[in-house]
């Protein structure tokens, strides 16, 4: 019982010889040992945040060049093959590559400080997860300067992506980068479902959960049951493509078809995997600016459950045009329906906070208000194209490229902008600058409706997505002009936001521990936030402990500065998962470089599968499991005692 007598109640005083002591315990080794072996939340969330804003430019860039090559009729600036490239390059990058690992980030950094943890559940499994997706993506793009990029679009039709059409490697590293990116999409997913089950702070009792814990819960959920079937498809598809198989092989009774329900039951609640969770951080951020607490938390936190359990029966949205039975067609595209009246649940919640509200213009706050713009834009052509007959007109056109990146681009983007100006002062302890931050959304909102507005029209002029040229007097030459034009305006607005970001980093004035008078628990810890996050592990009354005493609250229901005294090495407590009570004190494992020697050698297999290196595939298993057995022992013990 030794353990749980350490866990008494007290408070830790600043600069304390016990607060000293859990920063030795909890601090990484200096330089790049530590930066290699860490398993800190804080450092794996913006490594996240860093990298997948890197593929964001790189896709970005890949786009304008696709909108020059559009620009004007019967261009030739690259060759079709290379448009092919590029074109699908771009998608996966945007897709796979930026916007679920960013929001990852966010979360990554953020949940622990909300929900009055140390840590994650898992942290080496956090830091294994990070190294695979990096790795994932480079072995994505190593084939992009070799001219054997992914050619077939991020959807990768067959039979185009079979054997007799597409022989090149091109789609070999396209199937094995995505089941190398599911490894990493999985591990984040399982370590996020059991922190938020079991790491919350006392009293944190279900109704008291910060808000955006359930975008990124009900993400991570869909996402132990999607990425799987993706993972399927990509995997028979190589099987076809380089063992003679015959799944998706129409002339050997495969079906093409398929391929097409396998990915969209990926892709449909994928949409909502990358949308969810950066709903949350606008319902997190709006009550803040608007001074007062989010109108429906219970609506809203019921409709993002609901909305991520709907993703999964609509997934035959995507396959209207397939010849799919009538009562089918019916079935999904009431289903397809139906899935906007959640989103309306959170839509009319955030319009009634701001109108009950006392809003703070603050820059956060435009880049949320402008994103509830764009999600009813983006939503209102989805419920369109949910109509079968409607569909059926539009689904090869330009319109719905247009709803694509409402959804995808805008609803993702502006909320996560928005999340990175609200926690800049968490993140780097410095305040952004107001005028560079209104100049940003100001160009960024403008460029984006003048970039993606136009393709609605450009649609309904009949206009066909996935086309390479098009010859002039179509009636498309001014929609696409206007459409590279705000493509090149957003990029602008984008190129500011990261001038502003490093300029504030190291020019920034210094941020208060609570610049916005915000009512969440990461706002009572130092700005950045020590190692430990928390001296003490808090006791929390109400779903805003830190605007108790406004909001008619009972004083002194949450106790912040008074908790559980755990110290006695990597130490967090573990609670139930409906009430969090105090349950366990959870041992955490120390630092270690074993999570990025087991995702080299589990990166070098599939590089060693792409080359078709038997030996090298041997090699790389056998010293898999060896740094496996290294991760796993000896390894701290985890006990589980029960809490003082």
């Amino acid at each position: 019982m030794a353990e749980a007598q350490a866990a008494q109640i007290g408070s830790i005083v600043p600069g304390s010889p016990e607060e000293k002591r859990l920063h030795e315990i909890w601090e990484a080794e200096p330089g790049w040992r530590g930066w290699l072996s860490t398993t800190d939340h804080k450092s794996i969330g913006l490594r996240y945040l860093f990298t997948a804003f890197f593929f964001l430019i790189a896709g970005g860039i890949e786009a304008l060049i696709i909108r020059l090559q559009l620009a004007r009729p019967n261009l030739s600036l690259v060759t079709p093959e290379q448009y092919a490239q590029l074109f699908t390059m771009h998608g996966l990058t945007m897709i796979f590559l930026y916007a679920l690992p960013i929001l990852s980030g966010f979360s990554n950094y953020l949940w622990p400080l909300v929900l009055g943890s140390r840590d994650m559940a898992f942290p080496r499994l956090n830091a294994f997860s990070y190294w695979i997706f990096i790795f994932a993506g480079a072995f994505l793009y190593a084939s992009f300067p070799l001219g054997q990029a992914p050619n077939d679009g991020w959807f990768n039709y067959v039979p185009f992506s079979g054997p007799v059409y597409n022989v090149g490697p091109n789609i070999d590293v396209y199937a094995l980068g995505m089941v190398l990116l599911g490894l990493s999409t999985t591990a984040g997913a399982v370590n996020f479902v059991v922190t938020f089950l079991r790491l919350r702070a006392p009293g944190m009792s279900i109704p008291r959960v910060p808000i955006m814990t359930w975008g990124t819960l009900a993400a991570s959920f869909g996402n132990l049951f999607a990425v799987p079937a993706v993972s399927l498809a990509f995997f028979l598809l190589w099987l076809d493509r380089n063992f003679g198989t015959h799944f998706f092989d129409i002339a050997h009774d495969g079906k093409a078809l398929l391929w097409q329900h396998l990915f969209w039951i990926f892709g449909h609640p994928w949409v909502y995997v990358i949308v969810l969770p950066a709903m949350g951080i606008v319902s997190m951020g709006l009550p803040t600016f608007c001074r007062r607490p989010l109108v429906g938390y219970m609506p809203v936190a019921l409709s993002t459950v609901a909305t991520m359990l709907l993703g999964f029966e609509v997934w035959v949205h995507h396959m209207f045009a397939t010849g799919l039975p009538s009562l089918s067609l019916s079935f999904f595209g009431a289903a397809s329906m139906i899935i906007s009246i959640p989103s309306a649940v959170a839509t009319f919640a955030w319009i009634a906070t701001i109108w009950l509200g006392r809003p703070v213009f603050k820059v956060p706050f435009l880049f949320f208000a402008g994103f509830i713009i764009l999600f009813v834009i983006g939503g209102v052509s989805g419920v369109m194209t949910a109509a079968v007959p409607l569909d059926l007109q539009l689904n090869d056109t330009y319109f719905v490229v247009a709803h694509l990146h409402y959804v995808l681009l805008g609803i993702n983007v502006f909320p996560v902008v928005g999340g990175i100006y609200y926690w800049f002062p968490k993140f780097s302890g410095r305040m952004n600058s107001e005028k560079l931050g209104r100049l940003a959304f100001w160009i960024m909102f403008i460029g984006f409706n003048l970039g993606f507005f136009p393709m609605h029209i450009a649609g309904l002029l009949g206009m066909p997505r996935r086309i390479y040229t098009y010859p002039p007097n179509m009636g498309w030459d001014t929609v696409n002009m206007v459409t590279t034009a705000g493509s090149f305006l957003f990029a602008l607005g984008v190129l500011v936001f990261v001038i502003d970001v490093f300029y504030s980093i190291y020019k920034g004035a210094k941020a208060p521990i609570n610049p916005w008078d915000a009512p969440s628990l990461e706002w009572t810890t130092p700005s950045p936030p020590p190692p430990y996050n928390f001296a003490v592990i808090p006791f929390v009354g109400s779903r805003y402990p830190l605007w108790e005493g406004r909001l008619a609250e009972a004083e002194g229901r949450s106790r912040l500065d008074e908790g559980y005294l755990l110290m006695n090495g990597r130490e967090t407590l573990g609670t139930t998962a409906m009430h969090a009570e105090p349950d366990a004190i959870l041992k955490m494992p120390a630092d270690s470089y074993f999570p990025l020697v087991a995702s080299i050698f589990i990166s070098a297999l599939f590089v060693a599968l792409l080359l078709h290196a038997l030996i090298m595939a041997i090699t790389t298993v056998a010293l898999g499991l060896l740094s496996l057995v290294g991760w796993l022992w000896p390894r701290p013990v985890l006990r589980m005692e029960a809490a003082a």
